[in-house]
């Protein structure tokens, strides 16, 4: 999402090779992030740095520029057409619905889904943000007919700090037979601890464009939690960063956890969270703390 923005393509470069150096695989973006130089960013880096066969590449469509949604089959297509064409590829490998739109039938809108699928433009669909009845909605109209693409994944803010998708998204996702995909698990970069004694003026949250969205988990309630995850790091001698993402990885029903490291600094960290299985007892205590 910071590529070509907040992340320049040098680190960008560092990134995405320290990644696929460690195994990494999916990349996951949007046809807005950075008004588009995210793909575009992502399209060089495929062809100059990391070969795209050895990446799973997804991106979205639904928002428009000026912060509304558009789920129609018109726009739709425009935006992955738009999408291909800065990637420089005839084909993502999972193509997402960014958002819910209520304006428009879902019907005319998981046609697109299936239109991307059988022109070549996609090989997967997935969902983001969706409540769990939007999810079992459209999953279940997807299995109606023998030539619907079915949806294989739904992305939700998940964390620590974040667990509303446990009440209905991820029973709806289990019923389904839907992966999920978990953004933002560092609870908007506040469970890497960073914030515990004031904002960093090189932070998120010092950023006229993030200081909203990271400010909702600066309250008492989150404080208490960053507390616990870093009461449980310091004893196992790892990071805060290590322990939320490890707490994640091994949520029921998690296919993966979508990271948004700035830096290729920040992503070696991510990373050292794969060696990282937290003992039940830590686990129990952070799921109890953290769902008060």
């Amino acid at each position: 999402m910071t590529w070509a923005r907040d992340t320049s393509a040098e680190e960008a470069t560092a990134q995405l090779t320290a990644f696929a150096d460690a195994g990494g695989t999916l990349i996951d973006t949007a046809d807005v992030y950075g008004e588009g130089d995210a793909e575009r960013l992502i399209g060089t880096l495929i062809r100059d740095v990391v070969p795209r066969s050895e990446l799973v590449i997804a991106t979205k469509a639904v928002l428009t520029p000026e912060g509304g949604r558009d789920a129609s089959r018109r726009h739709l297509i425009r935006a992955l057409d738009a999408s291909l064409a800065r990637l420089g590829i005839d084909e993502v490998d999972l193509w997402q619905l960014h958002a819910f739109d209520h304006a428009i039938p879902l019907e005319e809108t998981l046609a697109a889904v299936d239109f991307a699928v059988s022109t070549g433009r996609t090989a997967y669909a997935g969902v983001c943000n969706y409540a769990g009845w939007q999810l079992a909605a459209a999953a279940v109209w997807q299995r109606c007919g023998e030539a619907r693409a079915p949806i294989v994944s739904a992305q939700a803010e998940y964390s620590l700090l974040a667990r509303d998708a446990e009440l209905e998204l991820l029973p709806a996702a289990a019923h389904v037979g839907v992966g999920v995909l978990a953004w933002s698990p560092l609870g908007r970069g506040v469970l890497t601890g960073k914030y515990r004694t004031g904002v960093p003026a090189d932070s998120r949250a010092a950023t006229p464009h993030f200081a909203d969205f990271v400010r909702p988990y600066l309250d008492e309630r989150c404080r208490r939690i960053v507390e616990s995850v870093t009461t449980a790091a310091d004893g196992l001698g790892v990071s805060p960063l290590t322990v939320a993402l490890s707490w994640i990885r091994d949520r029921p029903g998690v296919s993966s956890a979508i990271v948004g490291a700035r830096t290729h600094a920040q992503l070696l960290g991510v990373l050292q969270a794969e060696k990282l299985t937290l003992p039940w007892e830590i686990r129990e205590a952070l799921d109890d703390v953290s769902d008060s």
